[in-house]
């Protein structure tokens, strides 16, 4: 066994109705880390460019990494890993809450799903018992309601639970996985391939720890950092005000999305939505993930427009961006009570906030009518924003066209609409410009899983609030609307990104806690005793990187669907990034391709391949 794995998974045969334990080889770790590096390797083994996303013979994979050990901080987080039914191809998302950690100490390092039961069922993973059961009086409940019925740990423990909501059963493709009512796995519609499959449910509890290569580094490693990301944390405000904390700054250098991406600037709506005001009107305390120092999720009281109490997590800063911001609502009980409905039915309040961005453009715009929709839907009406996204999530009414997505919902409502649609791949882009932070065009256009800020984070370098000096990524090194190094530090970004995601780390314990790369890899040589340097972490990035490239190459994604939409192609006005906008995205593409040694195409070669340790892939191209 290697250490900091149990070198065993899960194997769900949900269409035979069995579940099997496999081994799991140590070089396999070695080449692909875990989390969202085991996963691409699945997606790349086990399917073929025609899997049906919501088909049977799709894998879900929940994937955990070697840092899921003891009380090491940020080591909640978990991936799952999936073709995804938005974009047809790879697809990774992650969560943190209690569960990730509760399967890595029942003694696994992952669960593959595949196939599909005729009837609901739920997984329960207790230790060594394993058992599918039926969840026929879960099916239909929303999410918060299952996992309560599921978490009882009848005398012991209790279990924790990763759900779906009704979204999922529906079959919505913006569907999320929900973590213990408390944190999302909310991109690229994986809560969709779990309703597909008709599992409702996976409990867990567990009561083992993984052996690691040195216990007493590790066990003074993780009083170090829980030490030093905590103060860290504290004195930049995450702490204080979680994600919220970041609306006014980037109002301010045109990075919050502004009526769907076609407003410049709107001070006064961030600085409603944003703390400090959010924190005082909502309440707003930390609800920190198992071993969290940083605490970034928030939870709120307040009202709902009807005057009902609200309590529970409240909105991120995506969320304000994309149901606040991006609709001109300014007013956080109405944001509030969007994100908790989006919460209960399990749908991505990313997609939900663009779908309404885009339907409210085309009222503007006369392609679309208030008949044909039900009920007025202006911007800032928030009583339209609630009903549009109960109807998204339940595939009900109006809302049943952006079920598909909001590509599928543009083509329904006029064909000149796709052209409105903010997305790269088929994934809508999250509440970043790449206006304002030239390097994210590069990023959103090139990540492996559609637009995507968290696979790269190259926005918080141009802001100035995150380096990397063993990269070479310090400060005034890239720099707002200079095109000098962008695409040096997308790819340098992506790949330390992928490697965080393979560990797997919350990102917040280096981007907001300071956490270095040189530390972060001696965590890493503690678990695992692999001695390796920070040119092995590297080369580990881009394999991963490289994974799941592979994935979207066989899927029929290259230099074709490596592109920006063209909102993001659009100078603003006025504001911080007036007259700006990236240039045209081919040279980057070039400069990209070449940097990765891959072809004009995108597409990797046997020489880039035997680069990064994956020779015996030269097949896959």
């Amino acid at each position: 066994m290697a250490y900091g794995y149990w070198n065993k998974i899960l194997r769900v045969d949900l269409t035979a109705g069995t579940v099997a334990t496999e081994h799991v080889a140590d070089d396999v770790w070695r080449m692909c880390v875990g989390g969202a590096g085991f996963g691409a390797k699945v997606l790349l083994d086990e399917l073929d460019a025609d899997t049906d996303p919501l088909g049977p013979d799709n894998r879900l994979v929940f994937a955990l990494g070697p840092y899921q050990v003891g009380t090491m901080p940020g080591n909640a987080k978990w991936t799952a890993c999936a073709k995804s039914p938005l974009t047809g191809t790879y697809a990774d998302s992650a969560a943190g809450a209690d569960w990730g950690m509760a399967l890595k100490d029942a003694g696994y390092d992952a669960i593959i799903v595949q196939g599909a039961a005729k009837t609901p069922l739920y997984l329960r993973i207790d230790d060594a018992k394993v058992d599918l059961l039926d969840a026929s009086h879960l099916w239909g409940l929303d999410a918060y309601e299952a996992a309560d019925r599921l978490s009882d740990g009848a005398g012991g423990k209790p279990l924790a639970v990763v759900d779906i909501g009704p979204a999922g059963e529906r079959l919505v493709r913006m569907a999320c996985l929900v973590a213990d009512n408390h944190s999302f796995a909310g991109r690229c519609g994986l809560g969709a391939v779990m309703g597909s499959k008709r599992l409702k449910a996976i409990a867990v509890r567990g009561s083992q720890a993984v052996p690691v290569a040195d216990p007493v580094a590790v066990r003074r490693l993780t009083l170090e950092t829980q030490r030093a990301i905590s103060q860290f944390a504290r004195s930049n405000g995450l702490r204080e005000h979680g994600t919220p904390n970041l609306c006014i700054t980037a109002e301010s250098v045109g990075d919050m999305p502004i009526k769907y991406w076609s407003g410049d600037v709107w001070p006064e709506g961030a600085a409603k939505l944003g703390a400090p005001n959010y924190t005082e009107q909502l309440a707003a305390k930390p609800l920190p993930c198992v071993h969290c120092p940083v605490g970034c999720h928030r939870s709120i009281t307040t009202t709902d427009l009807d005057g009902k109490p609200l309590q529970g997590p409240g909105p991120e800063y995506e969320t304000l961006g994309m149901l606040g911001s991006g609709l001109l609502i300014d007013d956080l009980r109405v944001v509030a009570a969007a994100n908790d409905i989006c919460n209960r039915l399990g749908v991505d309040t990313i997609s939900v906030g663009a779908c309404i961005g885009l339907a409210m453009e085309c009222i503007e715009r006369d392609m679309l009518t208030r008949d044909q929709v039900g009920f007025d839907l202006n911007w800032g009406d928030g009583a339209a924003v609630l009903a549009l996204t109960r109807q998204i999530g339940l595939r009900e009414g109006f809302g049943a066209i952006f079920a598909d997505g909001s590509v599928a919902g543009a083509r329904q409502i006029d064909p000149a609409a796709v052209e409105l649609v903010a997305h790269v791949k088929g994934l809508d882009l999250p509440a970043h410009d790449a206006r304002a932070c030239w390097s994210l065009g590069i990023n959103y256009a090139t990540s492996t899983r559609g637009a995507c800020h968290m696979r790269g984070v190259t926005e918080d370098v141009e802001m100035g609030g995150f380096f990397v000096p063993e990269l070479g990524i310090v400060p005034d090194w890239s720099e707002y609307f200079n095109p000098e190094h962008k695409t040096e530090l997308t790819v340098k970004l992506q790949d330390f990104c992928a490697w965080l995601n393979s560990l797997v780390i919350c990102a917040f314990m280096v981007d907001g806690g300071d956490l270095s790369m040189t530390k972060l890899t001696e965590v890493f040589n503690a678990i695992t005793g692999w001695g390796w340097s920070i040119e092995d972490v590297v080369q580990a990035g881009a394999r991963i990187t490289t994974l799941q490239r592979l994935v979207n190459v066989r899927d029929g994604h290259g230099r074709h669907s490596d592109t920006l939409p063209l909102k993001m192609r659009i100078p603003a006005k006025v504001g911080f990034r007036a007259g700006k906008a990236p240039t045209p995205i081919e040279p980057y593409l070039d400069e990209y391709y070449a940097m990765r040694g891959w072809d004009g195409q995108g597409r990797p070669t046997a020489q880039s391949l035997a680069a990064v340790g994956l020779a015996t892939l030269a097949d896959r191209i």
